[in-house]
């Protein structure tokens, strides 16, 4: 099941985290963005309370972060990113509100 994805939309919360690093790591993160658009696939599947979201593991520096998405049809969502420290918890809380 190869989707097309033809429309990137990012939430509120990811905005926010993306417009406080520094432009190096933006284009970093760009990088990656296009790398999940041309294989949606490529996070891992979670399931439970997260249900249908994938995330997508990257360095940044020495830091591994990790990034949760969620495609349906055509469009991909971008949640949120950060390293793992409370990062499923801070993910379901947001999806559930």
């Amino acid at each position: 099941m190869r989707n097309r994805i033809k429309e990137v939309t990012q939430s509120p919360l990811f905005g926010r985290q993306k417009k406080k690093l520094p432009k190096d790591q933006i284009r970093h993160l760009d990088k990656i963005v296009r790398t999940i658009v041309r294989n949606p696939e490529a996070g891992t599947m979670k399931s439970g309370d997260l249900q249908g979201v994938r995330v997508y593991k990257f360095r940044m520096g020495s830091i591994q972060i990790l990034l949760a998405y969620e495609v349906s049809e055509y469009t991909l969502y971008l949640y949120t990113f950060g390293s793992h420290e409370n990062f499923y918890r801070k993910l379901k809380k947001y999806r559930n509100r």
